[in-house]
């Protein structure tokens, strides 16, 4: 049996609990949820991203924040931890916190409406920036992972 895209996204929907912007600001600054920026970086440079977001590409998000991997950043040392992904418009990152559920990162959900619903509720942006800039930003903080997973 085949699922549309829109079957497997209104499933992975039922399993998350999502925050309005508001929520997930508050959320970010109390409680120590982590804000995850999931676009590319071409959306990131045209539009800008949230001040403190861990920015993670898609393509390597789950080895990133696995826990048990070797690849993982410092920071995913933890299946408590509460990240709340974000995209540009609130679809893809719903798929994605699925996933993270489904590596026991029982917390992980999205951001509502993504990065545009967040800009639209005149919540804090930094404004969009040259490559340069944005590379200082990216999680390269700290050590890179390799990029294969």
């Amino acid at each position: 049996m085949t699922r549309s895209i829109d079957e497997i996204l209104e499933a992975a929907r039922v399993r998350l609990n999502r925050l309005e912007p508001e929520a997930a600001h508050v959320a970010a600054r109390t409680s120590g949820s982590v804000l995850v920026d999931t676009r590319p970086v071409g959306q990131r440079e045209a539009t800008g991203t949230i001040p403190g977001a861990l920015i993670i590409d898609r393509n390597v998000l789950e080895w990133r924040l696995d826990p048990r991997c070797e690849a993982r950043l410092p920071i995913a040392d933890s299946y408590d931890t509460h990240y709340i992904l974000f995209c540009q418009q609130g679809y893809s990152s719903s798929l994605a916190a699925a996933s993270l559920q489904d590596l026991g990162l029982h917390r992980a959900t999205d951001l509502a409406g993504g990065f545009v619903a967040w800009r639209a509720a005149g919540l804090p942006v930094l404004q969009p920036a040259g490559p340069a800039r944005l590379e200082s930003q990216l999680v390269g903080a700290h050590p890179a992972p390799r990029e294969d997973p």
